[in-house]
Parts: C-alpha cells; structure tokens; sequence
C-alpha cells in the first residue's frame, strides 16, 4: 500500500506543481503565457490519451511490470525536465512524464483492490485518494518554495527521489500476476488505442485552448473528436480483442458510476476556476489569504479519504455515495445563497463540505465499481474511472468558467464590480448544484436497479 499510495501521490504532485511556475517559465526561457501553457497541456493530454490503453495492456501482459515501467518512465521524464535547456525539452519531458503518470494512476486501483480483502477496499480507496488529494494540495505551496530557494529545475527533481524509492517498492512488494497467458496471446488492439487517443486529444484541446472562448478552431477540434468516438465505437464492435468491450456500458451501475465521477469532476472545477476570482476581486483578499483559502479544500479531502473509506466500508458503498453526493448539494447550494457580507466564512465553509464529501463519494463510488470487476479487466475500469475524471476536469474548466464569464457579462474580470463578481459565483454554484443533483438522481436510480434484480435472482 506505500508503494500504490506513492503511485498515486506522484500524478497528483505531477499535475498540480507545474502549474505555480508558469511565470518563472515565461521568464526562464522568454516564451509567451500561450506557449508556456504547453508544460501543462502536454503533461494533461498524455494522461489523458493514455490511460484506458495502458490499464488494457496491464491486464493482458502484467500490471507489476508495466507498473514499473510507469514509475520508471515518471523518474526518467522528471531528470530530464529538471535538464531543460529549452522550452520544447521541457514540453517534450512533461509529455513522457504524463505517459508514466497515465501507467501508474491506470493501474494502482487495479492493484489495492486485487491485493486488499474485500471488506477493506473501501479503506484502501480511502487512502488512495488521501494521497491524491496531499499531492494536489502541496504541489503550489512546494512549488512555490522549491522555486524561490532553489529554482524551476527542483520542481522536478524533487519527484526522482520518491520515483526510486516507488521502484523498490514495486519490485519488493507488488505480487506477480498469474493466469496471464490467455490474455497475452489475444491481439491487442492499436488501432483502437490510436483512435481513442486521437479522439480524446482533440476533445482536450478544444476544452482548454482558448481559456474558455470558443472559435473556429475549438469547433474543429469537437467536430474531430465526435469523428474520431463514432470511428472508435466502430473498431471496437469488429475488433477481434477490442479495448474497451461496449457491452460493459450495457451495465447501469458502471455506466451510472462513470458518469457521476464526470459530472463531480466538472464540479470540483468549479472551485479552482471561480475561487480565485471570488475571493480576490469580491472580497479584496491578499495574494496569500486567496491561497491560504483556496487550500482549505484539497486539505479537507486530504484528512477526510481515510475516514470516508472506513465509512464505506462499514456502512457499504451505496450509502456511502448517496451520502457524499447529498453532502455536495448542501455545499454548492449554500455557497449560491449565503451572502457576500458574511465574508471568508461563509465561501471557506461550504468548500470544505464540499471537498469533503467529493472524497467520501470518491471512495465510494471506486469501491463499488473496482469491487466487483473480474480480474482481467481491473486495469481498463480503473483506466476508465480515472478518465471520466480527467474529462470532468476538463470540461469544468471550460464550461464552469464559460458560466461564471456570462454570469458576469464580462471576460474582463478585473474591472468588474465586486457584487457583479459575487453575483456570478453564486449563480456558478448554483448551476453545480444542479449538476450533482443530477449525480445523485442517476446514483438511486443505478440503486434502485441492483435492487430489483437482487429480487429477481433471489
């Protein structure tokens, strides 16, 4: 479990410690903010195209190995980042570091929940996400004092150390799979792969060019994606040992748990996308009380994913998700009625309830999918859980700040008035409430459906 909480902390930390020194970047190596931004897109897209390939090749041809090779890659790109003697080295090494993050993020789940007792996979899940959201919040305030101490270069060279010390693990602890060959022999599927990658990165691209504002080449990149996903459903439904079997969705349980972890990844956007704004321009805080704020929520995450997995775990994982969804909802609709005079308050206390409750319903909802998936399939649903996250994320970055920007009438946010930025982030956080709303419809519903044929086998 040190090993598997260390490949989740690493991504995380990948993810979020690049993105504090995009100024630095811009000076370092005199670039413009459009092109400085690829240090993160690159390390996004490669996550993003790769994950559910990577977890089907874990199930065909052995997670331990392939692990390894993640992590191995992860270290490698983070030496070479740390080496850059230009802007597109340095793009170039976060690309191959997005492609280890995409192997290790794609089959830790698949790991705890094959080595973990059932009756603690919710625990498990628990601390996966714990060490997920440590390493989402300590990337920007690590980042911060690596840079002004020892420079851009420590960013990266700070992750080589715990890549090693992940290796060891991996190949001291991490058990060999067995019953491999039956699936080694079964082709697999590189066209399907090279569709989907092709179809997921043009989707990625047309979310997050542009910062939010659509033009002509936003709606090209859709229009490609939504050629590239019929392409793909096409190979799949002839390929002889397709990537993803489409009849899987025929599940409403997955299909319901996939699409509530999109819809709360939307969500959570919100909270990074509007916050900052929010508490700058509205209510006038300081550089550090925006960040000191802004990081109440990934540490509330951080001390609630052990316990929320021991909940799951005690009172089952159909409790457990309506619970944290409920507990969402009464978040985002505090923070769309409470009122700007009651201060930091009252933004710092719906965030951390709802943070809190997204790690409950996260460890839930991993537990119930990862729980119940035969094992040679562990890699791809865990793959699939992670990029139904990384879409949310993407699409709230977009669409949360699309609905904030007309809420606000306005892009130019620094001239706006404070109440019209107030106004506009209750009316975000009201169309998130909605959202979740939706979540938990489709989380009862997916209940109220295992139920009845519960009956009918009984």
């Amino acid at each position: 479990m040190a090993c598997l909480a260390l490949g989740m902390l690493l991504p995380s930390l990948g993810t979020s410690i690049a993105n504090v020194a995009l100024p630095t970047f811009a000076d370092g190596f005199s670039a413009t903010f459009q092109q400085v931004q690829w240090v993160v897109l690159a390390y996004l897209l490669a996550t993003t195209t790769l994950i559910v390939g990577v977890g089907r090749m874990g199930d065909m041809f052995g997670r331990r190995r392939l692990f390894m090779v993640g992590i191995a890659v992860f270290t490698t790109a983070s030496i070479l980042a740390s080496v850059s003697p230009s802007l597109e080295w340095l793009v170039a090494a976060r690309a191959l570091q997005g492609t280890g993050a995409a192997i290790m993020m794609a089959l830790t789940m698949a790991f705890a929940s094959a080595i973990v007792p059932k009756a603690r996979t919710g625990s498990a899940m628990g601390v996966l996400g714990t060490m997920s959201a440590v390493g989402t919040a300590l990337g920007p305030s690590l980042g911060g004092v690596l840079i002004g101490h020892l420079g851009w270069q420590s960013i990266f060279l700070v992750k080589a150390p715990l890549g090693l010390l992940a290796f060891y693990l991996a190949h001291r602890y991490l058990p060999e799979e067995r019953d491999l060959a039956k699936h080694a022999k079964a082709p697999f599927d590189k066209l399907g792969m090279l569709l989907l990658a092709l179809t997921l990165a043009a989707y990625s691209l047309a979310m997050t060019l542009g910062r939010g504002s659509f033009g002509q080449l936003n709606l090209t990149l859709l229009f490609a994606a939504a050629l590239g996903l019929a392409a793909f459903i096409w190979n799949e439904r002839v390929a002889a040992s397709p990537l993803i079997r489409l009849g899987m969705f025929r599940d409403p349980a997955l299909a319901a748990s996939l699409a509530m972890s999109a819809l709360v990844s939307t969500v959570m956007m919100a909270t990074l996308v509007v916050g900052p704004f929010y508490l700058g321009l509205s209510l006038h805080l300081s550089t550090a009380m925006v960040g000191a704020a802004m990081s109440a929520g990934p540490m509330a995450a951080a001390f609630t994913g052990i316990p929320a997995g021991r909940i799951v775990d005690r009172f089952g994982a159909q409790r457990a998700t309506t619970a944290g969804l409920a507990g969402m909802v009464f978040g985002c609709v505090a923070l769309s009625v409470l009122p700007g005079s009651w201060g930091v308050t009252a933004y710092v206390v719906p965030i951390v309830t709802v943070t809190a409750s997204y790690a409950l319903f996260q460890a839930a909802n991993n537990t119930a999918v990862m729980a119940k998936v035969s094992p040679e399939t562990r890699g791809v649903i865990s793959g699939m859980l992670n990029l139904s996250r990384n879409l949310g994320l993407i699409t709230g970055a977009s669409a949360m700040g699309a609905v904030f920007a007309m809420a606000a009438g306005t892009t130019s946010f620094a001239t706006a008035d404070a109440s019209v930025i107030a106004a506009s982030m209750r009316t975000s956080f009201a169309v998130a409430a909605v959202l979740v709303v939706a979540a938990l419809m489709a989380a009862v519903g997916s209940q109220a459906w295992v139920r009845s044929r519960y009956r009918a086998a009984s």
